[in-house]
């Protein structure tokens, strides 16, 4: 489920109260923010210091000559940008010395077979370790540089890479997407000409949540989903919150078309080559022919098992990518430093500030002391029990990725967490014991076990109301399978052919592959499949409705029909 994004929510500090965590049945969970008592003014110090910007002094302080004639005591005509620096060297060295045991154990308590994380602190990396191993069964341990899939991490560093082109002057974040796609288009015309690249990636399109994904599970590629976004109905335009891994595709594939080029060379090109990030590619093959690599996990009732996850090449700016800590601790290091890598400007701080900006409320707060949690461009944004802006996303594939990256600006400090098993909260509490231990020397939270809780609940697909390994006393027969067989029209999912299966029975076929799925009979004219991909819900209900003729004439797919696109109609 290429689809998380899970910022801190912030623990009590001394002499605050632990604010309530609000989890989400989606894929976000989505931290909470409290603002300072003055404005904060954007978002990030000066790529040289940790201390903040200078704040301007009034006319009337300034000599002739230039020179101030402020007194020491007289008071600054603006807030800083952000707060100082709270945290000490020796605070953050404290934090680094146990979080590697932290890990540790987390692996050992949830069975998580291994996980990566690197620290980065004033422009450097001053922590890469490896835990456990890449693969169940093999002896090969994970190291710094074994490379992991980050699932929608990846969408950070995708708009790191479109704040790249801003800066080059091929686009702007408000230009309408069509302005560069022009076949692209939304179920609205309106806001198809006026949708711009920064709204798709602060989710704010009207599109409902997770469009597009179910297209994927069935083996479309990119240029059809994109093509099809058009059929979904819209929520208010700018005026609504949906995490979309399509949305934010096409805005980076429309910068992309800008530049006249494909997304994955533009990545390359922009960031991944001019940082030395050689182990980093937004191509899945890359990550299938590294030698040194994390295999994905899954655990079931027998425990943790070898798995194999999607590719996500259709959605690779929201998806696709994978990395290394090591190399992710040189992006950290550009992010933290406003865009500048090693002395030299790679991403334009401007176009780069811009992602860090509140764009969307995608957590509103329902308690007056509560904080809203906040979509930026590929960030979560949020502001923490000091004030401090906190930049944050998890990327989870439900079958066996899950990782996270946090940066404190202000503090020049970040955390990267990456795991070869399915969301189960590892990384999100690792990442959040590092901050308790650097902010307050021990963890204010259970993370493992909070996090252990909320993370699996918010990844977990929405499942059927309806219990169909179990049907009804008195069960309607099903008619003869000649009223069901043939094959039924949707413009959105495509053809659905319903025939015999190879020992009895009817099976469903759908996508481009006629991929297969066999039907169980439940109740009458109710059938029902098991899930399968990404988006997985366990058991789902298939309903047709027969004519006088004696055949069906339509049939009504439950696990597609969220969004009232799930009906088919015979050809």
């Amino acid at each position: 489920m290429h689809r998380h994004g899970a910022p801190r929510r912030t623990a009590a500090g001394p002499g605050r109260t632990t604010p309530r965590p609000v989890p989400r049945g989606t894929a976000l969970l989505l931290a909470a923010g409290l603002l300072l008592g003055v404005p904060l003014l954007g978002g990030c110090t000066s790529a040289s210091s940790g201390d903040p910007e200078p704040a301007p002094t009034s006319p009337a302080s300034t000599s002739a000559g230039g020179a101030s004639t402020t007194s020491a005591s007289a008071p600054a005509t603006a807030p800083p940008r952000q707060p100082p620096a709270e945290l000490t060297e020796d605070q953050v060295n404290a934090a680094v010395a146990r979080i590697d045991g932290y890990a540790q154990n987390a692996l050992a308590k949830t069975g998580v077979p291994g996980l990566a994380l690197a620290v980065v602190y004033k422009d450097k990396v001053i922590h890469a370790k490896g835990l456990g191993v890449r693969q169940l069964g093999k002896p090969e341990a994970v190291d710094p540089d074994t490379v992991f899939q980050l699932a929608s991490l990846s969408k950070p560093i995708s708009s790191t890479v479109v704040a790249g082109v801003v800066g080059q002057k091929a686009v702007k974040w408000d230009d309408p997407v069509t302005a560069h796609d022009p076949g692209f288009a939304l179920a609205d015309p309106w806001v198809s000409s006026h949708v711009t690249i920064a709204d798709l990636f602060a989710h704010r399109s009207g599109l409902p949540d997770h469009a597009g994904d179910l297209l994927e599970d069935l083996g479309y590629q990119r240029d059809y989903i994109l093509q099809h976004l058009r059929q979904h109905q819209l929520a208010p335009f700018r005026a609504s919150y949906a995490y979309t891994n399509y949305g934010l595709t096409e805005a980076a594939v429309a910068v992309a078309r800008a530049k006249g080029v494909a997304w994955e060379d533009l990545a390359a090109d922009v960031l991944y080559k001019p940082l030395g990030m050689n182990s980093t590619s937004s191509l899945r093959s890359a990550y299938d022919s590294a030698a040194n690599k994390a295999t994905p996990h899954v655990r079931d009732a027998a425990g943790w098992q070898v798995s194999t996850t999607e590719n996500p090449d259709p959605q690779a700016p929201a998806g696709g990518v994978s990395s290394s800590v090591q190399d992710l601790g040189r992006w950290m290091r550009l992010q933290l430093a406003d865009g500048t890598f090693e002395g030299k400007q790679i991403v334009d701080p401007a176009g780069l500030n811009e992602t860090r900006l509140p764009q969307s409320v995608s957590s509103p707060t329902t308690e007056p002391a509560g904080r809203t949690g906040f979509y930026g461009l590929g960030w979560n944004v949020s502001y923490d029990a000091e004030g401090r802006l906190r930049l944050n996303h998890s990327g989870a594939f439900s079958l066996g990725a899950a990782t996270v990256v946090t940066l404190l600006p202000s503090e020049q400090l970040g955390i990267v967490v990456l795991t070869n098993g399915q969301p189960t909260g590892v990384p999100e509490a690792v990442a959040e014991e590092f901050f308790d231990l650097a902010q307050y020397g021990h963890e204010t939270v259970d993370w493992l076990s909070f996090m252990g809780k909320v993370v699996p609940a918010a990844a977990q697909s929405q499942a059927s109301p309806t219990d169909y390994a179990s049907p009804p006393a008195g069960a309607a027969p099903a008619k003869p399978d000649s009223a069901y067989l043939g094959t039924y029209g949707n413009d959105y999912f495509g053809p659905l052919t319903v025939g015999p299966g190879d020992g009895g029975g009817l099976v469903m076929s759908l996508g481009p592959d006629n991929l297969r799925f066999p039907l169980q009979h439940y109740d009458g004219d109710v059938f029902s499949f098991r899930t399968r991909g990404e988006n997985a819900a366990g058991l789902s209900g298939v309903t047709f409705a027969v004519g006088a003729d004696g055949k069906a004439a339509t049939v009504v797919v439950e696990q597609f029909d969220h969004d009232g696109l799930g009906t088919f109609t015979r050809s």
